[in-house]
């Protein structure tokens, strides 16, 4: 599709003379404001009528001043506010048919045959049976002489899409659901705090998170921090449970540890049904093994606080792909839910994907177990299968005895989940049997011989650490690969893994030009990309990015609040990232910004001009605040310094200026829920490739691997984990900006304009095409964006 047609096609989508309505209903969670602040936008721009309901269902069926209609400055301040303005309550009377007619009657009086339904299961099923029966209420309507004629003719169709609002991710079809992340960000910042407290006094802790039905929360906290056990609804742990675990915690403190972690799902049952609860684990410890145990049950802060910037972006694109889908609906087009899946929107049948849901609870019900994890889909079956790989170590008889020697080292600029990654590749390692060695200071470090053996105890508790513990320079290996093949030969390094950014990418094409001189770098090498820049080619994430985006979302957020309460004022943000603009364009999506200026995106004088007029115009309606990002190699004439100053001079009367450069603090922190998982399987994922290759390369006695696929990188590609070897990456790759030359980012920043009220083309070649949950997904895609 050209991009005419692109423009074309958008504008065929006009939603003139439309009402749709949006609601919240059931459970609260963080994310749900940036989803209704993206549908009255969207809609608005569309040229439709958008209506609030306020209090879910309930204040559908009471209608009067529930159902109000949207302006766009409405939504203001709104992205960053946790919970639902609008409200949102269970509601009796919705689930009678009586309390559906007077729902009906309601939505008819302001013309709404458009709904946009954000909640869970329970409250999507609600909007389907609502859907299916609207022509018979209608025709009661018509009976009891509450609506006319013409009123059954112009209404006859009532269209539905839904985006799931839930932190427990419990709906089958969708990667994530909005507010998942947040919730996640919840309990990390608790285990993080615990963990310190846990190591003063030597104690063991037990916490419980939310899932009654669905252990994802407490499956991947587990994961993010390196809990010693898990107890989860999904997979009851066999009988015999408690004395495995037991010897668990034992073994932890007998390798040097000085506490111990225990995560519970609420709704964590025994094999027999019999429910675990956190009181009964920290008795059976105290009992057994007489360690100082506490109990945190973190319940409701999960449900807390702003959301992350994962959420919001996430809530921002369903809200639009939400507008577009009902745009495009018929008489005949079932409910449906738009999500996410890598980093593609797809749309899924609402029922199928209640079928599917409501399969998972039947399988737990019939003890059916593995079933169970099977339907949760390859995400939660992926994370279960990684953490039972880190956390419990077989004994050394039962490993299998590779011989191999495998170097992990970091390259470049330090990333947060780095030392997840390493974590996770030493313990795999370990675990297929192959002796782990660890080089520090990056490729300098390599070869000054500054390499050791790493062990599994090791690296414990390395996973919510911030940095690189390893060490990492910038250094290229070019200039020293003799004295790196030397060292090889030393340590008899028969793989290599590569954490890290450009320059790792650079090194391991070095390394491979240099395999016709030095035999001894004929091994299996492999990179994972870890910058905060995300700007390495062959990957649409790196580890890093998602700690970076939070932490630019975070400060933008306090920026924005600094002027609370002031005359009108705009702030200007440099972001880092080279000549890569995803950190300015995504955490400017993130954080409500009016403007991101990119290397990727040219701009001009007039361009400049254009946005200090708009914001202008803005400033003088009801807006406050303003927000501008410039990434910091944008341009080297329209320096920060002369934004700020040109939007002073032309704001003069109207807004004042700030300027605020983030620097360094973007990549530092402890990294999000997000970093360490992605970190973690990314790494699990690329020394399985390390032992696949190995033993292919295994001849005569040595390791021997000089084909172009024996040199790759480990990326997510739209919905996939892809080896590529780096030879073939060279054509896709702007080395003069250390870039990719085609980003899919970029798509997103039609978006932000256009809920920055810019009148723009939308690109909706890309939006989601609708899809069965029974679809077959490749086969990678279990370590797809979602955690």
């Amino acid at each position: 599709m050209s991009q005419s047609d692109n423009k074309k096609f958008f504008e065929n989508l006009t939603g003139a003379g439309k009402a749709i309505a949006v609601l919240t209903s059931g459970g609260d969670a963080q994310g749900m404001n940036a989803a209704v602040r993206a549908v009255v936008r969207m809609g608005i721009y569309v040229g439709a009528k958008v209506y609030f309901i306020h209090e879910g269902y309930q204040g559908m069926v009471d209608g009067g001043d529930n159902i109000e209609e949207a302006k766009w400055e409405s939504v203001s301040s709104m992205l960053q506010v946790g919970g639902t303005v609008i409200g949102s309550a269970r509601c009796k009377e919705f689930r009678t048919h009586e309390g559906r007619l007077k729902a009906a009657h309601n939505l008819v009086r302001k013309g709404i045959t458009n709904l946009c339904v954000i909640g869970g299961d329970g409250s999507l099923t609600g909007a389907n049976l609502f859907r299916e029966e609207w022509s018979g209420l209608l025709a009661e309507l018509l009976e009891q002489g509450l609506i006319d004629e013409e009123a059954t003719q112009i209404y006859s169709a009532l269209h539905i899409v839904g985006m799931v609002g839930s932190i427990d991710n419990d709906f089958c079809g969708t990667d994530m659901t909005i507010g998942t992340d947040s919730a996640l960000h919840r309990i990390i910042e608790v285990v993080d705090a615990i963990m310190t407290t846990a190591q003063s006094h030597q104690r063991t802790f037990v916490l419980e998170v939310m899932g009654r039905h669905c252990g994802y929360l407490a499956l991947v906290s587990a994961l993010a921090c390196g809990a010693d056990w898990v107890l989860i609804p999904e997979m009851p742990p066999e009988d015999g449970w408690e004395e495995k675990m037991c010897q668990k915690l034992c073994a932890t403190r007998s390798r040097g540890s000085r506490l111990n972690i225990i995560i519970v799902a609420e709704g964590a049952i025994d094999r027999h049904g019999k429910a675990i609860t956190s009181s009964i684990v920290k008795d059976l410890v105290v009992r057994r093994l007489g360690f100082d145990t506490r109990v945190t049950i973190l319940g409701h802060v999960q449900r807390g606080g702003t959301p992350s910037a994962f959420d919001r972006i996430l809530a921002s694109r369903m809200g639009v792909e939400a507008v577009l889908a009902l745009l495009e609906t018929t008489a005949n087009t079932a409910a449906c839910v738009v999500s996410l899946c890598g980093n593609q929107s797809v749309r899924l049948p609402l029922m199928e994907c209640v079928q599917m849901t409501q399969e998972v609870q039947k399988a737990m019900d019939e003890k059916r177990f593995e079933e169970a994890v099977q339907l949760r889909g390859r995400s939660f079956e992926n994370n279960l299968k990684t953490y039972k790989l880190l956390a419990h170590r077989k004994p050394e008889s039962e490993l299998p005895q590779s011989n191999f020697n495998v170097a992990v080292l970091n390259v470049g600029a330090p990333a947060a989940g780095m030392n997840a990654a390493v974590r996770s590749a030493v313990r795999v390692g370990i675990s297929e049997g192959h002796k782990m060695f660890a080089v520090n200071d990056g490729f300098e470090g390599f070869y000054k011989g500054q390499i050791k053996e790493i062990k599994w105890a090791d690296v414990g508790g390395w996973t919510g650490q911030g940095g690189s513990l390893l060490g990492t320079k910038r250094t290229l290996p070019a200039k020293h690969v003799g004295k790196i093949a030397e060292q090889m030969r030393k340590y008899n390094i028969n793989a290599l893994l590569v954490i890290g950014g450009f320059e790792a990418y650079l090194g391991i094409m070095e390394l491979l030009a240099a395999r016709g001189t030095y035999e001894e770098l004929c091994v299996p090498m492999v990179m994972v990309p870890a910058t905060v820049s995300n700007n390495v080619p062959g990957s649409d994430l790196s580890i890093g990015a998602d700690t970076a985006l939070n932490a630019i979302t975070d400060t933008c957020d306090r920026i924005k609040q600094s002027a609370s309460g002031t005359k009108r004022r705009v702030f200007i943000i440099e972001t880092m990232g080279g000549y890569c603009g995803y950190l300015a364009s995504v955490g400017g999506l993130a954080a409500g910004a009016d403007a991101a200026y990119i290397y990727e995106e040219p701009f001009d004088i007039r361009d400049l001009q254009a946005n200090v007029e708009h914001l202008t115009a803005k400033m003088k309606t009801s807006i406050q605040r303003g927000l501008i990002l410039r990434n910091e190699n944008s341009n080297e004439n329209y320096t920060t310094d002369f934004i700020y100053q040109l939007y002073s001079e032309e704001g003069r009367g109207v807004f004042d200026c700030r300027k605020n450069v983030l620097g360094h603090m973007q990549q530092g922190g402890a990294p999000s829920p997000f970093d360490r998982n992605f970190g973690t399987k990314i790494a699990a994922k690329a020394m399985q490739w390390i032992t696949k290759k190995l033993n292919e390369s295994y001849r005569q006695g040595r390791v021997f691997a000089n084909t172009e696929d024996s040199a790759c990188l480990l990326g997510m590609r739209r919905r996939a984990m892809v080896f590529q070897p780096v030879v073939q990456l060279k054509d896709e790759t702007d080395f003069v900006h250390r870039i990719p030359k085609e980003q899919w980012w970029l798509k997103l920043r039609p978006l932000m304009k256009i809920l920055a009220k810019y009148k723009t083309s939308y690109d909706v070649s890309d939006s989601g095409q609708l899809e069965h949950v029974v679809l077959n997904r490749p086969k990678a895609s279990e370590a797809t964006a979602a955690i």
